[in-house]
């Protein structure tokens, strides 16, 4: 079974962003997470949302416990603290050496609901396991992060080594032909881009690939994977907005 598919509409994962859609992409970017509403009005602009749009949107999301307002000041809530959490690990994954184990998850609880089989396939996907039948999921071990304490209530977790080759398992868990075509596919989009706000949606769709990534060892990647180039790009991207966040703050 592949996992890790993008859902994104086209080759590119480029989709309109909405006035909810362009203030998140900000503060998800940003640290510490929070704007002045006078530098998301300047920021938005480019995108033809005015004022008025935006700042219904920033009430809208606050009723809805995206945001904190204070001061005049927007903040993320915790639950999309931890949404930042998970972007800045796919932009920066913790790795160490891989010695050939692979991490395997037996899923033993039974009896559950659809939504909560639903929310724990989401909670395993965002652990870049990818199942290999159902409720058998895998992945090399080579990331440095424990697995959640609450998984070992639901499931069965130990350390394998397949007979199968490994780059070939991971050929048959990861689409990941299609991943690296949509990742060069960005880098192009983004490198092309003439307008600030065409460039912004290229690295908003970027970082929401990069949660897709598997993050596999280098031996198990095909040859030119480009994760690397668009994690560097999109870094160098962040660094450029947190430079004209400071030029605005000094004016």
């Amino acid at each position: 079974m592949r996992m890790n598919v993008s859902a994104e509409p086209d080759a590119a994962g480029l989709r309109p962003l909405s006035a909810r859609s362009v203030v998140l992409s900000l503060l998800l970017g940003v640290h510490p997470p929070e704007l002045p509403v006078k530098d998301l009005v300047r920021l938005v602009e480019p995108f033809g949302i005015g004022g008025s749009t935006l700042r219904a949107a920033l009430s809208r999301m606050v009723a809805a416990g995206d945001l904190r307002r204070a001061d005049g000041v927007y903040r993320l809530s915790d639950r999309l603290l931890a949404r930042q959490r998970r972007q800045d690990e796919a932009v920066r994954p913790r790795t160490r050496a891989w010695e050939g184990d692979w991490e395997m998850v037996v899923i033993t609880a039974t009896g559950r609901g659809p939504a909560e089989r639903a929310d724990l396939r989401t909670r395993l996907a965002a652990l870049r396991l990818a199942e290999l039948r159902e409720g058998v999921w895998l992945r090399p071990a080579n990331l440095d992060r424990p697995l959640p304490a609450a998984l070992h209530r639901v499931a069965l977790t130990c350390t394998a080594r397949p007979d199968e080759p490994p780059g070939d398992l991971a050929a048959r868990l990861w689409p990941l032909a299609d991943w690296a075509a949509t990742a060069r596919a960005l880098l192009d989009r983004a490198t092309r881009a003439g307008h600030p706000a065409d460039r912004f949606t290229a690295y908003a769709a970027a970082v929401r690939h990069l949660l897709t990534d598997p993050v596999l060892p280098a031996a198990l990647l095909p040859a030119d994977w480009p994760g690397e180039r668009l994690r560097a790009a999109y870094s160098g991207y962040r660094r450029e907005l947190g430079v004209a966040l400071d030029a605005r703050e000094g004016e």
